[in-house]
């Protein structure tokens, strides 16, 4: 669907990167992107929340753990 598609500076804002980096990472094929004429670049949304699912990392303990009261006191 067209509106799927969008252009370097709404992408930019739906990862929350510059429009520069958006480029950046389109030459050097770091994001998939559909050339549109002679210089022209479209992204997919879809391929857009791919790459956001790419970079997500599990916690590394669950929101909310308490700390243990006995570290970093020396365990006084």
């Amino acid at each position: 669907m067209a509106t799927d598609l969008l252009d370097c500076k709404s992408a930019a804002e739906y990862l929350s990167v510059r429009p520069s980096t958006l480029r950046r990472w389109t030459f050097a094929r770091k994001i998939t992107f559909i050339r549109v004429g002679a210089r022209a670049v479209r992204f997919r949304r879809s391929d857009l929340d791919k790459l956001i699912r790419q970079g997500e990392r599990p916690a590394l303990r669950p929101v909310g753990a308490l700390e243990d009261p006995g570290a970093g006191n020396g365990g006084e």
